[in-house]
């Protein structure tokens, strides 16, 4: 009797890269898609209606971000598991990943040529990182987030890189805070945070900052894509 095929929901906002991965799984005689989205909002359904086996996701979607989504689907869903693809460094959102739930890290430069091992080994119950996240993570084992010499991004939370990272995109405080479902107020508070973890002195040296790397962010998408 031939063994059921595993079940991959890929969440991802680019349409080209979204293509090319279900074509890439989809020729694997053990893995299938059985569903895609663009969107947090559109992948929650489907991982409620779907049941997939694995969910793949980006972390940059078109009304979220993948770390916060890898969060809903352990509250409801603790063992699913989630294999994160970036465009981002992975020095800066790997082991934030990892903190909220997710199974592995997967750079999209590597994507194509990794991915489907990436699937097996985290649908095996086991972590995938490639081995230079592997060693710079074994490498802080033994020091204290505290006590770790941290870049200035790294010194964000979660939420405010998300708050950075959408600012960049051009939308204002309360286009944010609607976007995330939190006051205008909370947006403000995390904005005087970032500047001051990111040393910028004033809001327009926020917005250029954000708008920089955001555009560098993607930039790299883009030539992934391609």
């Amino acid at each position: 009797m031939t063994e059921c095929k595993k079940q991959i929901l890929v969440v991802e906002d680019h349409p080209i890269f979204r293509l090319g991965l279900r074509e890439l799984i989809n020729q694997e005689p053990d893995m299938m898609v059985c569903g895609e989205a663009k969107d947090a909002h559109t992948a929650w359904h489907a991982v409620q209606t779907l049941h997939p086996d694995l969910v793949i996701a980006d972390i940059t979607l078109e009304d979220g971000d993948g770390i916060e989504f890898t969060k809903q689907i352990k509250r409801h869903y603790r063992e699913l598991p989630v294999l994160i693809l970036s465009m981002h460094d992975e020095l800066l959102y790997a082991e934030r990943a990892l903190r909220a739930g997710a199974r592995g890290y997967i750079m999209k430069q590597e994507a194509m040529e990794s991915v489907v091992t990436a699937a097996r080994k985290v649908l095996a119950g086991k972590i995938y990182l490639n081995e230079r996240m592997n060693d710079h993570i074994l490498a802080n084992l033994s020091i204290s987030r505290q006590d770790r010499d941290l870049a200035p991004m790294e010194r964000l939370t979660d939420r405010e890189l998300e708050v950075f990272t959408l600012i960049g995109q051009g939308l204002n405080t309360r286009d944010i805070a609607s976007r995330l479902n939190i006051s205008v107020k909370t947006i403000g508070t995390y904005r005087e945070r970032i500047k001051v973890k990111l040393g910028l002195k004033n809001a327009i040296e926020l917005l250029r900052h954000a708008v920089s790397w955001s555009r560098g962010a993607r930039a790299d998408s883009e030539e992934t894509a391609l």
